[in-house]
């Protein structure tokens, strides 16, 4: 015999004993057996399960519980009763918040090792949610008929489909939305509001495509934008009833804004929106800076886990009054303005038009002025700064999940930062381009995961990068 281990074969509706050793960021444990990898759904590290096979691939399988035999000490009954795991928002409702943040830790960590062949001077704890549930500040609700009843519902969509779950209640937003949400159900049902009948995108029928709530987490005020298919006189005059009605109820409501979208597309904002009542924006702060925010404006949804994260951005970058920093993707200017104080200058680059905007009006509510901003590719606006000679002491990197392009991080080196600060969404593509710096040049000195989606499957980090003299 060769040493080599055989591997059996596994076919599908098998049923195979398999003990859970770890965990992916979609929330699938993972085992294996007989060398394949056997990705589960809803099992948790530390199970011991019967699963049955569903599907087979060379090197890998897929699997559901056919029965848990011995439960990890880290699963937990979900606290949404509804909707977990159909809506597909949450991964992590079944394991302990502790296990969680163990987990992401580690997913951010893997990543630096494995994809960047890194090893940071420092590695921070993770940054877990103070508040785990009801944290979001933001929701979109696809508007749709009960599959049972056929009366108009709100929820969200199931895992790669536009299957609609009704939800009337998501443990991850205020409570307050669950109730303007019922409420508006409500309303909906009744003849004076039938003309709004919700939007079907197989035939394009029906006008009310999504109900968008936006609240301002310190402030408390409510937006109420309703996204229809179509805009008519009549239509607006319906939904400016029905917005008031809502805001008669709802005191914290100061906004109703109608926004129209007429594309077969799965982008939920169109491009005309105006104010049916109330003020056409609603204001809050984050990190002591007044923000004013639209529907269209760019702002973090978990507005406590940001406050905390720019701050260790803050104390990582140690910005100095004598000092240039340049924040690229600034978005609406938080995490430059949130430093305008202690540093000389701050320059802003974001390529949305309506978030520059918001970083300008950001800038003058605070009384900043030694912030400026441009509108333009991070990459091309980087470029033209570094062929001018700019020469930041910091630079703050806050990419899409895509990461940044080969055109940023070249302008960085060439402009040579003593420091750039890196946050990111992806830990993988953060360690991608981490590494691309540290290869000219940078040593990586922190390196810390944040939790700013708690029981979902997405985890933030934030990395020093300091050039090497």
């Amino acid at each position: 015999m060769s040493g080599r281990k055989e591997t059996a074969p596994l076919r599908k509706n098998q049923i195979i004993p398999l003990e859970i050793t770890g965990m992916t960021a979609e929330g699938q444990g993972v085992g294996r057996f007989c060398g394949l990898a056997v990705f589960t759904a809803q099992a948790v590290p530390g199970d011991v399960l019967e699963v049955r096979i569903v599907k087979v691939l060379k090197t890998l399988a897929y699997a559901i519980i056919e029965r848990i035999v011995t439960p990890s000490p880290d699963r937990i009954k979900p606290e949404c009763r509804g909707a977990f795991p159909q809506c597909g928002g949450c991964t992590m409702q079944h394991i302990t918040y502790e296990a969680e943040c163990r987990i992401k830790a580690q997913i951010v960590s893997d990543a630096f090792t494995r994809i960047g062949r890194l090893t940071p001077k420092t590695l921070l704890p993770i940054f877990g949610a103070e508040e785990p549930l009801r944290y979001r500040n933001k929701a979109q609700y696809p508007c749709g008929r009960h599959p049972k009843t056929g009366k108009p519902c709100f929820g969200f969509y199931a895992p790669r489909s536009h299957r609609l779950i009704p939800v009337t209640d998501c443990l991850l937003q205020p409570v307050r939305f669950g109730e303007i949400l019922r409420r508006c159900e409500l309303l909906l049902d009744t003849a004076d509001y039938r003309l709004i009948a919700p939007y079907d995108e197989t035939d394009g029928s029906g006008i009310l495509r999504h109900l968008y709530l936006r609240q301002g987490y310190h402030s408390g005020e409510i937006m109420v934008c309703f996204v229809t298919a179509k805009d008519t006189p009549e239509i607006a005059a319906c939904l400016q009833s029905l917005g008031q009605q809502l805001a008669g109820e709802f005191p914290e409501i100061c906004s109703v804004m109608l926004n129209c979208n007429p594309r077969n597309t799965n982008v939920i904002l169109g491009e005309k929106t105006r104010c049916l009542a109330g003020k056409e924006r609603i204001a809050d702060t984050l990190c002591g800076v007044p923000v004013s925010l639209s529907p269209q404006s760019f702002y973090q949804v978990n507005t406590a886990q940001a406050e905390r994260l720019f701050a260790e951005a803050r104390r990582l970058a140690d910005p100095q009054k004598h000092e240039l920093l340049l924040d690229l993707y600034c978005g609406a200017g938080a995490i430059g303005l949130s430093m305008a104080d202690a540093a000389g200058k701050v320059i802003g680059v974001e390529i949305v038009p309506q978030a520059i905007e918001d970083a300008k009006q950001n800038a003058v509510c605070a009384g900043i002025t030694n912030a400026e901003f441009y509108c333009g590719d991070a990459g091309q606006i980087a470029e033209k700064f570094a062929a001018e000679g700019t020469r930041p002491d910091i630079i703050v990197l806050d990419p899409p999940r895509k990461g940044c392009d080969a055109k940023t991080l070249d302008s960085c080196l060439q402009m040579a930062p003593a420091r750039i600060v890196m946050i990111s969404c992806n830990p993988a593509t953060a360690a991608r381009d981490a590494a691309y710096l540290c290869g000219k040049g940078y040593s990586l000195d922190v390196l810390r995961p944040a939790d700013f989606f708690p029981r979902t499957g997405h985890v933030e980090c934030v990395v020093l990068l300091t050039r090497n003299d």
